[in-house]
């Protein structure tokens, strides 16, 4: 039989179950599903579900009901009967006896296929295929995350590697040079680089891309200074999150179509479900902001626009710089509807995830088409398109998909927009969607 070094699969762990509640051999099963006998026993023990007996006061030795033995350890303070107290008595008592079924300890190491499960009051072991293999999935990936060193073993490579490059050696030779001294692999060193783990950073290795260091932009220190900014920086936004949940942020942009002409689009994307919301504008200007702001305040009313939108992180274009009107309610009663917070100048990574949303837009309208010929059903038309793609990121379902049915705000802001989700094989992202040409 070709042995198969694949790992498990639920059909395979699904085939042990069932040839365990069948009592199966483990050499039986693993002839059918292809692994070999050994990587099977491991399997079920490695994910097997303990279930502790019921046994008196918790003890399993057969005489503990009953048993009047104090201080056998040699605590003469003690005021517990031995049998009931939190340390082992079984290692200090000579009369400790057990006769629980241990037939676990056997093959196939559970007891999913003994005749008295249901009754048995000892320790037992159960094998289920979907914990299994959920339990395999959590393993796989907490694995591959975080550093697995400790603090004295990542400084001891840190000063290894930091030297060793800022004295021009590749970091291939660092590593050849010091393999008994360093227990990470080379893919591991770019990676621990990347995460600015070590004192050296991407920028210092001569193989890894280089970037030109940014100039500073002219005005841009003055961007910092300007009133709208004061108190809603991106650094008093980090603040103000402090123990708050990413649920309550809506990031927003605007994205442009043929430079400096005619309109552009203002979107949204509500960081609770990924949900992003197009609006088309007439301009660039502060006005067609504010206007959308109000359309969406009384179409929802003034609380369910403040649960959605309560809180803004944004761009310092000047389209968001009336931060009073921006901020306070419609009606003119001088309530607050949101909070606006502005990334730092040329970070826009600091609302990646709307950055990374206009993707789907430029799949459709690429860049430098003028958006002139369309109209707010066009952006509706995109918006469920976009927002019914499933993701990974959001275990392989589609931002529609993410919204629970009793989130009745939500609901509200679809019936609102006319917002429906389009079934996955009828998603389309290319031109034709609004026959761009």
């Amino acid at each position: 039989m070709p042995r198969n070094f694949k790992q498990f699969t639920l059909d395979d762990r699904e085939s042990i179950a069932i040839g365990i509640m069948r009592c199966q051999s483990l050499n039986k099963i693993a002839e059918h599903i292809g692994k070999h006998v050994a990587s099977v026993a491991k399997e079920i023990k490695r994910h097997r579900i303990f279930v502790r007996g019921s046994y008196y006061a918790g003890n399993d030795c057969r005489y503990a009901k009953g048993c009047n033995k104090r201080h056998v350890c040699g605590d003469e303070v003690c005021p517990m009967y031995c049998y009931a107290c939190t340390k082992d008595c079984h290692q200090f008592c000579d009369e400790y006896e057990c006769d629980k079924c241990c037939s676990y300890e056997r093959s196939p190491y559970v007891c999913n296929h003994c005749e008295n499960r249901r009754y048995c009051e000892d320790d037992k072991y159960f094998y289920d295929a979907k914990v299994a293999d959920k339990k395999a999935n959590e393993l796989k990936t907490t694995s591959r995350t975080g550093i697995h060193l400790t603090a004295e073993e990542l400084k001891a490579v840190n000063e290894i590697i930091s030297y060793g490059i800022n004295n021009g050696q590749p970091l291939s030779h660092i590593l050849s040079a010091h393999e008994d001294d360093i227990i990470i692999s080379e893919r591991t060193a770019y990676r621990y680089i990347g995460m600015s783990l070590l004192d050296v950073r991407n920028i210092d290795l001569r193989r890894q891309a280089r970037y030109k260091r940014r100039r500073k932009k002219k005005g841009e220190s003055s961007v910092l200074s300007q009133k709208y900014r004061q108190g809603r920086s991106y650094q008093d936004f980090q603040k103000y999150m402090e123990g708050k949940s990413d649920y309550i942020v809506t990031e927003m942009d605007t994205v442009k179509g043929k430079q400096g002409v005619g309109k552009v689009m203002l979107t949204m994307m509500l960081r609770r479900n990924s949900v992003m919301l197009i609006f088309i504008m007439p301009d660039c200007k502060a006005e067609s902001v504010i206007y959308w702001f109000d359309y969406l305040e009384n179409g929802l009313g003034k609380d369910c626009f403040k649960r959605l939108f309560g809180l803004y992180l944004t761009d310092n274009g000047s389209e968001f710089k009336r931060v009073d009107e921006l901020e306070q309610s419609a009606s003119g009663d001088g309530t607050l509807r949101t909070s606006m917070y502005y990334c730092d100048p040329m970070q826009s990574g600091q609302k990646g995830r709307l950055e990374k949303n206009h993707e789907y837009i430029r799949y459709v309208i690429p860049k430098g088409t003028s958006l002139k010929p369309f109209t707010q059903d066009d952006m509706t038309v995109l918006m469920n398109h976009i927002n019914s793609t499933r993701r990974p990121g959001l275990q392989n379902m589609s931002p529609y998909e993410m919204i629970p049915d009793d989130d009745h705000d939500m609901h509200l802001l679809m019936k609102l927009l006319g917002l429906k989700f389009i079934e996955p094989d009828d998603v389309n992202l290319t031109k034709s969607l609004l026959n761009v040409d």
